[in-house]
């Protein structure tokens, strides 16, 4: 009697084998949707630890010189080295995952696939975005709230004033002057005129929209929306983001008829830093007791104010 010949385990094809294209198919698309939904990110320094250990990046803060009278027949000035470093803690680390049953691979459309890894992509971006613009709190003098030297509300009668609790109210509203105000204070900390961004919640762009003089503006261009940009005002890119922090709940507003307040921020690249240690990371790995698949997306990075002078907060409706 024959025995049965099975073949070679490198000529079976099963589920290990055909799990290494699913990995790459999953990796690239989480990748495009992430860097797509990123809307501050791209917007700040970023550092770069890929392949680095430890989980803290040290980096050089220098601090600027000034321009010395030289004399005749003496030597230079020579500046000091005042150096400091800014010390960036890399302790988030988030992950996004799906157990997937083979039936439902089997069964599926393709589409199904494409919606759980622009999902995970949106979702690693979002919280990348809203640790970045949480940093707000410690603008200015650092003060760990809202309420600190690089806050500021636009006052229906006043015009731009320091931000307080319990103050803003609806007839409150974004005017061109202040936002001129807002990049005057920019101008005045000396920061770089390029690179610059106006991060916003979709209330303020809906306000800024309303503003006869934008409408006719380079702001309004009727283009596609690429990473969050909607247009420039001045020369600084206008962003829109939903990740945009909540300053108070409408029922923490003490202010008369005062609603839900938000932070939208006038930043430079150098405000904010990002370090990356492991960017967008995707694993695979199949579960025979249950005949599923886990799919898993990862990132662990670290944020820090990096200038705190080059950032400002403004206090708005929505």
């Amino acid at each position: 009697m024959s025995t049965a010949v099975y073949p070679t385990a490198a000529a079976i094809v099963g589920k290990t084998e055909a799990a290494n294209f699913i990995p790459e198919i999953w990796s690239d698309e989480i990748r495009a949707s992430y860097e797509s939904n990123l809307v501050i990110a791209p917007k700040v320094k970023k550092i770069s630890m890929t392949g680095k250990k430890g989980d803290k990046v040290n980096i050089p803060a220098p601090t600027r010189g000034v321009a010395a009278v030289k004399g005749e027949n003496t030597q230079v000035t020579i500046q000091a080295n005042v150096e400091g470093t800014v010390g960036v803690d890399v302790n988030k680390h988030y992950e996004y995952s799906r157990f997937i049953e083979d039936i439902v691979e089997v069964q599926a459309l393709s589409s199904l696939r494409k919606f759980y890894t622009d999902d995970a992509g949106y979702a690693l971006a979002k919280q990348i975005d809203t640790d970045l613009l949480d940093l707000a709190v410690n603008l200015g003098n650092a003060s760990g709230t809202y309420v600190n030297t690089a806050s500021f509300y636009n006052d229906a009668t006043g015009g731009l004033l320091a931000y307080a609790a319990d103050t803003v109210v609806p007839a409150d509203v974004f005017t061109d002057e202040a936002f001129r105000a807002l990049i005057q204070k920019m101008d005045d900390a000396d920061v770089p005129m390029d690179d610059r961004c106006f991060v916003v919640p979709p209330s303020l762009r809906n306000a800024i929209m309303g503003i006869d003089r934008y409408q006719s503006s380079d702001f309004v261009n009727g283009g596609g929306v690429q990473s969050g940009k909607i247009g420039e005002l001045y020369g600084i890119d206008v962003m829109v983001s939903t990740n945009c922090p909540i300053i108070e709940t409408a029922a923490q507003n003490g202010a008369t008829g005062g609603g839900r307040i938000r932070s939208a921020q006038l930043l430079h690249k150098d405000t904010y830093v990002l370090a990356e240690q492991q960017g967008i990371r995707s694993q695979t790995q199949y579960k025979q007791e249950f005949l599923s698949t886990l799919y898993t997306a990862d990132t662990l990075y670290g944020v820090k104010v990096l200038r705190p002078d080059a950032g400002f907060s403004l206090a708005v409706n929505g």
